[in-house]
């Protein structure tokens, strides 16, 4: 049986020979030969903390090495030193606790005990690094999501690039809100397949008659062009306004207002309630393109044949008539 070689962190002596070998020219592969470590393990050592092998210094990546060593919490991890608390937590996720239900639990249970404290955070991170194995396939199938690895939150305080000359939803006149007036449309993508394909979709708010638009790209160029070219079709007194999220495919919007005469209204971010006619409407579209569909791949005739689906459909908001028959009203 051949034993595995245990990593060892280069010492101080190998960066040295390292930063001696790349002022002589050498190269990353005779470089990995002469101190006996993989080509992978050099090239990473020299490519670090944004140097090169022009710029790459054996004295300032050791201290930087044993500075984020000093970080590494995993020896220190409670649930590893701790057999009560271990027990706790295990029995706890058996129960189909959240590791937050555990950790507040805890707090409450063990006020004078600071060893049997442990924050949810420690607890999904003992339960996504460190187990192996069967006891790691276990112990995730408790979580309420079951997810395999975890998912890197979002930037909460990202600022995103704001478009040109919006016209916020507050702007927006009184007759779209009470839907008193037919020709007011709200409008969104639906995103394919690994984020490679998209589709929009147009629904007008009164008769929620619902227009979908095959597309290439995301990009504003396209998105305008062939949202303009759907609208052509429709009779003046049903083209007043769009209401669009923030999205950069909307950058367009006034060349769009301009070629279709209809107003662009702009949602609060993280708002989609404020367009909830066309979110509800996408639901009823993934019954037809679930989620991981590669719209490239589905043709135009395919995407009208939904479309013409989803307007031949009763609605109950309309009294049980579908969409065409109440698209047809408004035009008497």
């Amino acid at each position: 049986m051949i034993k595995k070689r245990k990593y060892r962190r280069l010492t101080l002596r190998e960066r040295e020979e390292i930063s001696r070998f790349l002022a002589q020219g050498k190269s990353i592969n005779d470089i990995a030969k002469a101190i006996s470590r993989e080509v992978s393990t050099v090239s990473r050592e020299i490519n670090q903390a944004g140097m090169n092998k022009y710029t790459y210094r054996a004295e300032r990546s050791d201290r930087r090495s044993k500075r984020n060593a000093g970080k590494r919490k995993w020896g220190k991890c409670k649930l590893r030193a701790s057999q009560k608390l271990w027990e706790y937590v295990k029995n706890k996720l058996a129960l189909r606790w959240s590791p937050e239900q555990i950790a507040q639990s805890l707090k409450k249970e063990y006020p004078d005990e600071r060893n049997m404290r442990i924050s949810h955070e420690a607890i999904y991170t003992y339960l996504y690094v460190l187990p192996r194995g069967e006891l790691k396939k276990r112990l995730l199938s408790m979580l309420r999501r079951e997810r395999k690895r975890r998912h890197k939150r979002k930037n909460a305080c990202r600022v995103e690039r704001k478009l040109e000359d919006m016209l916020s939803i507050e702007e927006r006149p009184a007759e779209v809100a009470d839907r008193t007036v037919p020709g007011h449309w709200e409008g969104d993508l639906l995103v394919g397949k690994n984020r490679q394909s998209v589709l929009g979709s147009l629904v007008e708010r009164t008769t929620r008659f619902t227009v979908l638009v095959p597309l290439r790209n995301k990009t504003a160029e396209e998105v305008r062009k062939e949202f303009a070219r759907e609208m052509k079709y429709l009779p003046m007194q049903l083209k007043r306004s769009l209401t669009y999220d923030q999205g950069r495919e909307m950058a367009e919007h006034k060349l769009f207002t301009r070629d279709t005469k209809m107003k662009v209204y702009f949602a609060h971010p993280a708002s989609p309630w404020e367009r909830g006619t066309n979110e509800n409407t996408n639901g009823l579209i993934r019954q037809f393109f679930p989620k991981g569909t590669d719209f490239n791949k589905v043709s135009r005739r395919e995407i009208k044949k939904v479309q013409d689906m989803l307007n031949g459909r009763p609605r109950k908001t309309l009294n049980w008539a579908n969409p065409y028959e109440a698209y047809q009203q408004v035009l008497r």
